[in-house]
């Protein structure tokens, strides 16, 4: 996967905006007002951080070496992981739970406009 489908996958997503509030180089995706997806545009490989919950988190690191702790993130809650050699069903699994995991986390005042918009 490249950087453009990931984007293109994320704004399929209800509610979500694509944001550069760090720098120019770090695209992070939000749903409402959290973040739930970091994206480096220009380190090779690609790589992103996704939310998982502790336990996901624990299992994929110890299947994949592609996938650590994230940088600058809280460790047990986010991971980082560089596209290289992991399947695209992977990916967007563990998009479609970061996505789910922050939604859930939003008001459900922000979910219901959210869901109704």
């Amino acid at each position: 996967m490249d950087a453009n489908e990931i984007l293109d996958y994320c704004l399929t997503k209800k509610g979500v905006a694509e944001t550069f509030p760090f720098d120019q180089e770090t695209l992070v995706m939000k749903v409402g007002t959290k973040m739930f997806l970091l994206m480096s545009l220009e380190k090779q490989p690609l790589t992103i951080a996704v939310k998982t919950d502790p336990e996901w988190s624990a299992e994929l690191r110890e299947q994949h070496p592609q996938i650590t702790g994230a940088y600058h993130m809280n460790k047990t809650h986010w991971n980082s992981v560089s596209l290289d050699g992991l399947k695209k069903e992977l990916v967007l699994k563990m998009i479609d739970h970061s996505y789910d995991l922050v939604f859930k986390s939003l008001t459900k005042n922000i979910q219901n406009t959210i869901v109704n918009s």
